[in-house]
Formats: C-alpha cells, structure tokens, sequence
C-alpha cells in the first residue's frame, strides 16, 4: 500500500516507567530526536502526498523539543492533517507543560490517550501509585478544553497480564458508562491493544515463566481476516535518530528496513521521498502475531 501514516517516536525519555512498555521508557532515558531529524521528516512528508497522518510518539513525546516544532510545522505543511500525540496523561501536569492542552487545541491535535483501566488499582499497578488520580484531572482538563466533544480524544486499554484484552465494543461501552458516571468524563472512541511480547512486556513475562504460554496464546487467536489491515502495510515508523522501520514494534527491536538487525538500514537522510521505501519487503517474527490475534493490535 502506498504510505499513509507517518509515526515518529521523537525520543525515550517519559515521566513514567509503565510495566507493560514494549519501548522501555523512563525518566532515565536520555534518548531524543534532534531538530535536524525533525526537520527532513517533515520534509519527506511534505514530498508524500499520501499520508494523511502524522503519529507522534514516544516515550512522552510532549517533553521532547522537537514536539512543538512538529505539531506547528506539519500543522502549516498539510492543513487537514490528522496529527496525532500519543499521550500518556499525567505529561499534561508536568513542570514546564501549563499550556500544552491550550498548544493541542490551537493545533488540533488528535489525542490517543493511555488509561489501560477504568479503576484506579488497576491503573496504579501497571503505571505507578497516584496515576490515575493524575490522569483523571488531565481528562477533566481536556474535556474542559472541548476535547472528546468538538476535538478527537480517544483512550487506549491495555491488558494487565499475559491474556487478550476483551471484544473492544462492549468495554468501550463500560469505559464510557463509568468515567461519565463517577467522574463527568467524555471521550470518542477505545482502542485495545495486545501487548507485545518484546522488551519491558517480554521480562516480565519471563520472570513469572509465562513467555512461552503468552506467545502460544497469541498464535493459538491468530486471525487472518487483521492481516488486511495491519499497521505495518501502510505505515512509515521514524526512530529518534531518523532510522525508518515497518513499525514501532521493529523499531524497539532493532529490524531496519534494508539492513540488518541494529545495524545498516535507510534513514529519512538517504531519501526524498517516504514512497521510495515500497521496495523493500516487511520484515517479520514471533512478534507479529500480536498484531493479529484475536481482533488485532494495529
């Protein structure tokens, strides 16, 4: 297919150190995408026509220097550009962020949101103590803004343990039943997400000795009806240092496109335009059955 979303993980670095993290996140990472690779991924996407949308990520990637500068640019480059930040919520009451909700309103920036549960235990143990707490004053601070009404705020649940997460419809339902009822909260739409069984996900699995269980799970729910639609058909996946992969998954994990495996490969600098990458075939593993069991992760 021809490309058609571009995401771009501007660096490692986050506020949190989520369990469940297939990137490996943390206030420790110093990893983040210099002003010279922002500005030839916008170059190339300036020189693709067929992508529709730009797919900011992270680590949180409002605390890189770079955001900004994307949101602003693309934003002047493609007018009717879905730009989206992957956001992890408590980013909104960092120091130094009083007014990005105002800056991703004034952009129109589309936001993906992760609340992998609805109860606060739940959500403290995958994320940290006092999480959800945080990301419920974020919501209310977005609703108030007109997100989840005027502007797209959609939420991303994912499992807290070695099992699929349940039919997508009926638990977006009971998100919006009880974040309207205890907390006056609106959003548009719910994602789930497989997690992947590779970096911060796959040690954790290995130390309760479920790894090989989960990844026999994962293939036992393959569904090739995904295969249609999978993310890495149609998406361009940008590391911080401009290497380009098939998609975020193959990016943490080092398999380039046109290279080896953490090594080689093309970058935005060995392009001119993001059409020029159909050439090279998608590489595959174990890993991508969790795009496609059950009702799929892309």
């Amino acid at each position: 297919k021809d490309p058609e979303v571009l995401q771009i993980n501007v660096g490692l670095y986050c506020n949190q150190a989520c369990g469940h993290c297939h990137v490996e996140s943390s206030p420790l990472r110093k990893e983040m995408m210099d002003s010279k690779t922002a500005a030839r991924s916008l170059q190339l996407l300036k020189k693709t026509p067929s992508i529709t949308t730009l797919d900011i990520t992270g680590g949180a990637p409002e605390l890189n220097d770079s955001f900004r500068y994307l949101v602003q640019m693309a934003r002047q480059i493609r007018p009717d550009l879905d730009i989206i930040d992957r956001c992890n919520l408590t980013v909104l009451q960092e120091p130094g962020q009083e007014d990005l909700v105002q800056f991703l309103k004034a952009n129109k920036v589309h936001i993906i949101a992760s609340l992998p549960c609805y109860s606060s235990d739940n959500v403290d143990t995958q994320r940290g103590n006092g999480v959800f707490e945080r990301s419920i004053s974020a919501l209310l601070a977005l609703n108030e803004a007109g997100y989840g009404q005027e502007l797209p705020l959609d939420l991303v649940y994912n499992p807290l343990g070695a099992f699929l997460p349940p039919p997508q419809a009926s638990l977006e339902t009971k998100y919006k039943e009880v974040l309207d009822e205890n907390f006056g909260i609106l959003f548009n739409s719910l994602f789930t997400m497989t997690n992947m069984p590779i970096k911060r996900f796959a040690d954790f699995l290995h130390r309760r000795d479920e790894l090989k269980e989960y990844l026999d799970l994962l293939v036992r729910n393959f569904n090739p009806e995904t295969t249609l639609n999978l993310m890495c058909l149609n998406t361009v996946s940008i590391g911080h240092d401009g290497q380009i992969f098939d998609c975020d998954f193959n990016q943490q994990l080092g398999y380039t496109i046109g290279g080896g495996i953490h090594e080689g490969g093309v970058s935005v600098f060995d392009i001119d335009s993001y059409d020029e990458l159909s050439k090279y075939g998608i590489r595959t593993d174990n890993h991508c059955y969790g795009c496609t069991a059950g009702m799929g992760s892309s």
